[in-house]
């Protein structure tokens, strides 16, 4: 098998797993409402090959390569599907903790200058 091949198998694999259990999980239901976790999945990799012009010392000639790759899963919230409604639930709202830290900032100057 060449590194094309190999590369393109490598690819059809990583494509193949990411399928949306990998970003919403099962569902779980209590209380008359259903909660479906909710991920985002990166995956990454590279590789290289390189064959040596002429021989080595040895009067060897060569080639190698090498391969690597990773995923990576962050949680980012759950919807919540009730009779009444369905929602997003972020895990972290950036938002009001900028607002949160800034009023925080606010304060601590009124308050340091008293």
């Amino acid at each position: 098998m060449g590194m094309k091949e190999f590369f393109d198998s490598l690819k059809d694999g990583l494509q193949g797993s990411a399928d949306v259990k990998a970003v919403y999980g099962e569902p779980v239901e209590t209380q008359g409402k259903t909660i479906i976790p909710v991920a985002k999945v990166a995956y990454g990799f590279g590789g290289g090959y390189g064959e040596a012009k002429g021989a080595d010392k040895d009067g060897k000639e060569g080639e190698g390569g090498g391969l690597g790759g990773g995923v990576a899963v962050k949680p980012v919230g759950v919807i919540e599907v009730t009779k009444e409604e369905t929602r997003f639930i972020p895990l972290s709202d950036k938002k009001k903790l900028a607002g949160m830290l800034i009023l925080g900032f606010i304060l601590g100057i009124f308050f340091g200058r008293r």
